[in-house]
């Protein structure tokens, strides 16, 4: 970290000690292209400091910069108001992966900070924007960060696509649960974001791990199976799509994959299915095991929690009786195969509704 001690910051005059800082870099690496293509992030970060240190000489700035080791952002400080954070690729474009949205380890006193960018693929370049303004969008890696864009256009930051200033989200206590939600709601048919979900996002986390279902054991296939029908109505149906949803939050929630879902869910052919309501001959297999396994099938429709079960049924609200929506909308689904009504008096007569 570079820190500046002096009292009295100036936005212009700052903003001119970056523009001379940049002049000061790249005239350099105008004659030294092989020493920056070499240069790692803190050996960059040294560079910058000398450049910033010969950008301020005869301002109110001058002697007063440090570098200071460490993890701390922004990279540069300047009288703890100003910052600098230093960002590089060594290939010959201008974006790359930045800083984490959290911002735990920033200087509480920082409030405008800039980013000066080396691109460091031939030919060697530097440019410094207010930090802000080259913010694209998000990625994921254990966390997720900004997307650097030294090149991006004005009103195509990631703020403006969401609405909302830079300075409103790093203040916010979870920053995560809005980037979550205008994410989501850019989502396509088949996609789902991984990494959090509407109910709870500042706790939700990707699973560490992933497993093949086949790694899995005979119980614990059962039991994603019947949570499946739980959540998921559309497998009891007809459609070419049915089981896109199920297969993502199996991976997505589970850390399970899958790549024979079909078979998972079709096995099993025609069953006789004995209610307290009389025979129901030659059945789907699904009724049997949903039959079989009613009770999971109860205990994970309470136990989800309603904004979450309302997104899983894609219904805009829960009646009092969850079960009897359920079977409602598998009754819906399963019109086709063997008929509302069949499929209805089934269901209620599996429940005793």
């Amino acid at each position: 970290m570079i820190i500046s001690e002096n009292n009295k910051p100036s936005l212009e005059e700052f903003k001119s000690i970056m523009r001379k800082t940049d002049f000061i870099l790249n005239s350099d690496a105008g004659t030294k292209e092989k020493y920056y293509a070499n240069r790692n992030g803190t050996q960059l970060e040294i560079d910058v400091c000398d450049a910033v240190r010969e950008a301020t000489k005869n301002t109110v700035f001058e002697n007063t910069i440090q570098l200071v080791s460490g993890a701390s952002f922004p990279d540069i400080v300047a009288n703890k108001f100003f910052g600098v954070e230093v960002k590089s690729t060594n290939k010959n474009y201008w974006h790359s992966i930045g800083s984490s949205i959290l911002e735990s380890t920033r200087d509480k006193n920082v409030e405008r900070i800039f980013l000066t960018f080396g691109k460091l693929g031939s030919p060697v370049e530097f440019k410094s924007r207010p930090y802000e303004e080259c913010l694209a969008g998000i990625s994921v890696t254990h966390y997720p960060r900004y997307q650097i864009n030294m090149e991006l256009a004005q009103g195509e930051t990631i703020f403006d696509k969401m609405g909302i200033s830079y300075d409103e989200l790093r203040s916010m206590e979870n920053p995560v649960s809005p980037v979550a939600k205008y994410y989501k709601s850019q989502l396509k048919a088949g996609e789902s974001l991984w990494w959090a979900s509407d109910e709870n996002i500042e706790e939700t986390v990707a699973p560490a791990t992933v497993k093949l279902w086949t790694a899995l054991s005979p119980i614990e296939k059962n039991h994603y199976t019947i949570q499946g029908y739980a959540l998921f109505p559309e497998i009891l149906s007809n459609s070419t799509t049915k089981y896109q949803r199920y297969a993502l939050w199996l991976a997505t929630h589970c850390g399970i994959i899958n790549t024979n879902i079909r078979d998972q869910f079709s096995a099993g052919g025609k069953k006789d299915i004995f209610t307290i309501h009389g025979k129901f001959e030659k059945m789907p297999a699904a009724f049997f095991r949903i039959a079989q396994h009613k009770d999971l099938i109860i205990e994970t429709i309470l136990a989800t929690p309603d904004k979450m079960l309302k997104e899983f049924w894609q219904v805009e609200r829960l009646v009092e009786n969850r079960l009897a929506q359920w079977c409602q909308l598998i009754a819906t689904q399963a019109e086709d195969n063997i008929g509302y009504f069949t499929a209805y008096n089934l269901l209620h007569s599996i429940f005793n509704i």
